[in-house]
């Protein structure tokens, strides 16, 4: 099998070496494709990706590793692979869906999934309001562009909530207010899945005096064990979003497992590493059982 990587980095990330490795080791040939500098054709009754010159031969599989940056121009390159008939192992469609926090939650929300109490909205005349929409204070605000606990800010009084969030609205920043699940206690479930299974789990504790879990920011990971409620949750969540690979991000609340998002370029270190799973290998196994010409859903539509 032919295989693209659609990537910015090559091999300085840990979870492209792994990808690459995990398919050379199962006899696949894999090529690093830069996301940015390819170019297309799309008039054409013929369409086709371009690089250095040269029209890219044809890809059995496409695994997009897109930076939340360039989540639009990333898509419209992957797109124009699905239109050629290259089997993504995320759908376009569903990695955009994914990246807009606040459709993401609606859709969930549509499905009947679990999630912390959210308010969204635009005019700072009703901020008191959209504070008790999510029972007040100690609230969490997230920029909806936002990545790897980036742009999130916890409010721990009324005044400092509303404060926050009229210095966003300000800025014409689009932000969620979300409750504060206290009883996780600064933790959260990363379950990986891949197809209808979660493959692995693992529990982010965040650095002490530090709310966000986020390996990024100074967290640890360790084995877990998932109730099957949470792996319904996580299975599920993948599924409405369209994701055939996905990281979903639980907490344990009072009221159940609640998704905080679902991630459509989950990373491989942390996961792997916490729980001595071969991640990389389980997903390129996916794709020798699904990827086959044109079978895109959308096929670069929508």
């Amino acid at each position: 099998m032919r295989i693209a990587l659609l990537s910015r980095t090559e091999g300085r990330l840990y979870s492209n070496s792994r990808l690459v490795e995990a398919a050379k080791e199962r006899g696949h040939e894999i090529e690093y494709v830069h996301t940015l500098n390819c170019y297309m054709d799309i008039a054409s009754h013929s369409p086709s990706v371009h690089l250095k010159g040269k029209e890219l031969p044809f890809f059995d599989a496409v695994i997009p590793r897109i930076g939340a940056s360039v989540t639009f121009y990333g898509c419209a390159v992957l797109r124009q692979f699905e239109m050629t008939g290259s089997y993504p192992l995320n759908e376009s469609v569903a990695i955009t869906r994914s990246r807009d926090k606040l459709r993401s939650l609606q859709i969930l929300a549509r499905a009947g999934v679990g999630l912390p109490l959210t308010g969204f909205a635009h005019s700072t005349k009703n901020t008191k309001d959209l504070i008790h929409l999510v029972n007040g204070a100690p609230l969490v605000v997230k920029i909806l562009e936002g990545t790897q606990g980036k742009g999130i800010v916890l409010a721990e009084t009324q005044k400092a909530a509303e404060t926050i969030i009229d210095a966003f609205r300000q800025l014409n920043a689009n932000f969620l207010v979300q409750e504060f699940i206290k009883e996780a206690g600064g933790a959260d479930i990363r379950a990986f899945v891949i197809g209808d299974k979660v493959v692995a789990a693992m529990m982010r504790q965040a650095a002490k005096g530090e709310f966000r879990s986020n390996l990024h920011r100074g967290g640890t990971a360790s084995l877990v064990k998932l109730t099957p409620e949470e792996r319904s949750t996580a299975v599920r969540s993948a599924g409405k979003m369209g994701l055939n690979v996905a990281g979903v991000d639980i907490l344990r609340s009072n009221h159940g497992p609640v998704v905080m998002e679902v991630n459509s370029s989950p990373g491989l270190e942390g996961i792997e590493k916490a729980t001595g799973k071969n991640v990389a290998g389980m997903i390129i196994e996916f794709l020798e059982k699904n990827a086959k010409p044109h079978k895109t859903k959308t096929r670069g539509r929508g």
